[in-house]
């Protein structure tokens, strides 16, 4: 499959929500727990911060959207924290292991780059071993674990804390 990486378009909001909602639903893999409508999406690409990084990974035979990542600075309220972004993950279910995160990474690594970026940091769930394997894979750290992070369904969730240095 050849893939072509681009930023995200307001178009996309459709096809981003029929990626992440059921990635929320399964209820294993991310700490969202609400659902998102293709409006609020929309709002959310249109707020979009101007330091911010959020790639689209398309099939190009096709023209379907397989997965997206998104990079946000970390803080607004210093600059202490300018060289550091939040970056989240999220490949189709039925897509993965066929390089789509590869791809994203590979981008957004590149953009952040030129962006000022130094540092990336993220959350995974300490349950879900191979989000923690593909961020891993792309030269993540574990720093630490926030244990009792994240409350789903009751149950409390710790999720593993990392970084990557550009």
């Amino acid at each position: 499959m050849e893939l072509v990486v681009r930023d995200a378009r307001l178009e996309d909001a459709t096809a981003i929500v029929a990626i992440f909602n059921p990635i929320i639903a399964a209820g294993t893999y991310t700490a969202f727990d609400t659902s998102f409508t293709v409006e609020a999406e929309e709002a959310y690409l249109r707020s979009f911060p101007a330091r911010g990084i959020f790639h689209v990974a398309v099939n190009r035979a096709d023209g379907c959207v397989l997965g997206f990542q998104s990079l946000e600075p970390f803080a607004t309220f210093t600059h202490a924290f300018d060289h550091v972004g939040t970056l989240g993950t999220f490949v189709d279910l039925a897509c993965r292991r066929q390089g789509v995160a590869t791809a994203l990474f590979r981008s957004t690594f590149q953009a952040a780059r030129r962006k000022g970026y130094e540092k990336l940091h993220t959350f995974v769930r300490a349950d879900n071993p191979a989000a923690l394997a593909v961020y891993l894979k792309h030269g993540f750290a574990i720093v630490g674990t926030a244990r009792r992070h994240a409350k789903l369904g009751g149950a409390y969730v710790d999720e593993i804390i990392i970084e990557c240095f550009l």
